[in-house]
């Protein structure tokens, strides 16, 4: 990663490497170059050197970026948290990575310092201003601290955090190579980033997405702007101000843009290719026909990268559809049936992956080795056409898929169980048709506990809120006398499904 900013340096200095919005402040190749080598510099003279973890607390400014690369450049890890984390969150990270120092912007402080604490973390919690500080006023001089060498492409450059399918977030150890080969696959297949490009994200730079931005975009000579978050009524307005050519998006985005009135201006842009992950199919062909620009499906996960696309000569044909396209160049797809069997074109079967720059494995089972050879799991059940196409079918996984937040049901249960109030709780998704699922929880209350439902349920979600990033909350709540089990005396969350009946269940936003 560290050749691919002194690449871009060199071919393009006086190019804008990536603008924020609002304000348009700008970085140039060569000022990311210059700034993340004295970042990196910095860091280093306090102690950080390779193969350390660094927690990075930050929203979408250039801070982030920035601290993520230098880092990169030294051969340490970043450990990076979503802004929307509070104590319980941030402290599961904390616990699970271990990292030597937590940089936290400032408005993040009183957060990090609670969540160390309640973790019993040794975490060096440091203001990240305090380092870029260091590293402005280094910069454009001769740096005093000598880079130490390039890290190699199976180096550790991120332990990414992504809900498991059955407990917590985990962490995917991802190398330089998975990064690397991001941006070969983005440069070479569609969305074929070019330097002639203008990218544009509006997710939280925590996220997976804004970062493969990042290194398309240095990879390419692409300019990137980076939003201070997804307004859908400014959405459009911001494209063509910034003359964007392409942007990724996903849950919500599309149904939330679609929603916005229509307007004169619509199809006044440079946009050449929208990517999406699960574009709603009833609105498809009406995205395309508003905006006058290609809609294609992508597929991917933090684990696996960029696995499946549509490519653009079959978008019009296979829109509207369960068809999620083709595995990428550097990408082996198999359909495997319950029984371990190859599925048959049209049997429903469980994807499998494998290919160059995978993850190294979850946090503590580091056994891939980067091996192009070993399938992943994906947990999602798709099936083949016999050419190569594939659909997606729906998924094995006990997790909510909450407008484009994964959500592990067992993570929010753990929390909710231990309300005094509440002797068992059971998380599941109800489906909805804006947010694709909203969180709902079962609740057995303890006996003798005085309140009411509204007063209950009202102490709950304020709990959570002090515990838990706003979108796990759940929005529907219901008692219950007692919850269906398995043998093994596990709630049988299978057979929740018969008590979905959402008039049923109390309704944060409009109660009942």
């Amino acid at each position: 990663m560290g050749g691919l900013i002194e690449r871009a340096a060199r071919l393009w200095p006086d190019r804008v490497a990536w603008r924020f919005d609002p304000g348009g402040d700008a970085l140039t190749f060569a000022e990311v170059e210059t700034r993340t080598r004295a970042l990196a510099a910095a860091l280093a003279a306090d102690g950080i050197g390779a193969g350390d973890r660094v927690a990075l607390l930050a929203p979408n400014t250039a801070a982030f970026p920035l601290c993520w690369l230098a880092l990169a450049r030294l051969g340490a890890t970043t450990v990076p948290v979503n802004v929307r984390y509070r104590r319980r969150d941030l402290a599961h990270v904390l616990r699970a990575s271990a990292p030597k120092l937590l940089l936290a912007d400032p408005s993040a402080l009183t957060t990090a310092h609670a969540a160390a604490e309640y973790a019993e973390s040794h975490v060096r919690v440091v203001a990240l201003d305090a380092y870029l500080a260091a590293a402005a006023a280094q910069s454009g001089r001769e740096p005093t601290l000598e880079l130490p060498a390039a890290p190699g492409p199976d180096a550790v450059a991120n332990i990414q955090f992504t809900s498991g399918t059955t407990g917590p977030p985990k962490g995917c150890v991802l190398s330089h190579r998975y990064w690397l080969a991001l941006a070969w696959t983005l440069m070479r297949e569609a969305p074929g980033i070019s330097g002639s490009d203008v990218l544009f994200t509006a997710q939280p730079m925590s996220y997976i997405d804004p970062q493969w931005n990042v290194i398309v975009a240095l990879a390419a000579g692409a300019e990137l702007v980076v939003a201070d978050g997804f307004h859908p009524t400014t959405f459009w307005q911001r494209v063509r101000h910034y003359g964007v050519t392409y942007f990724y998006c996903l849950g919500l985005m599309p149904v939330l843009l679609e929603r916005m009135p229509a307007s004169p201006l619509d199809r006044e842009h440079r946009v050449r290719l929208i990517q999406a992950s699960a574009i709603p199919p009833a609105l498809h062909r009406t995205l395309e026909e508003r905006w006058g620009v290609p809609w294609l499906e992508a597929f991917g996960m933090t684990e696996t990268g960029s696995d499946l696309f549509m490519p653009e000569i079959e978008g019009s044909r296979f829109a509207a559809s369960a068809w999620i396209g083709v595995p990428r160049a550097h990408r082996e797809a198999a359909v495997v049936t319950p029984e371990g069997a190859v599925a048959r074109a049209g049997e429903p079967g469980e994807l499998w992956i494998r290919g160059d720059g995978l993850f190294l494995g979850y946090l503590g089972e580091e056994d891939r080795s980067g091996a192009p050879d070993t399938w992943f799991r994906t947990g999602d059940i798709v099936q083949h056409d016999g050419a190569g196409r594939i659909a997606y079918v729906g998924r094995t996984k006990d997790m909510i898929r909450r407008a484009g937040e994964n959500v592990a049901a067992v993570e929010v249960e753990s929390v909710i169980t231990a309300h005094p109030a509440v002797q068992v709780s059971a998380v599941t998704g109800l489906p909805d048709e804006l947010r694709g699922e909203e969180v709902a929880c079962f609740v057995l209350r303890e006996p003798g506990d005085p309140r009411d439902d509204d007063t209950l349920f009202r102490d709950l979600v304020e709990y959570c809120a002090a515990e838990l990033a706003s979108f796990k909350i759940p929005r529907y709540w219901k008692s219950v006398t007692k919850l269906p089990r398995t043998a093994s005396e596990r709630v049988a969350k299978h057979r929740l499904a018969e008590s979905l009946d959402r008039s049923s269940f109390w309704d944060l936003r409009g109660e009942r």
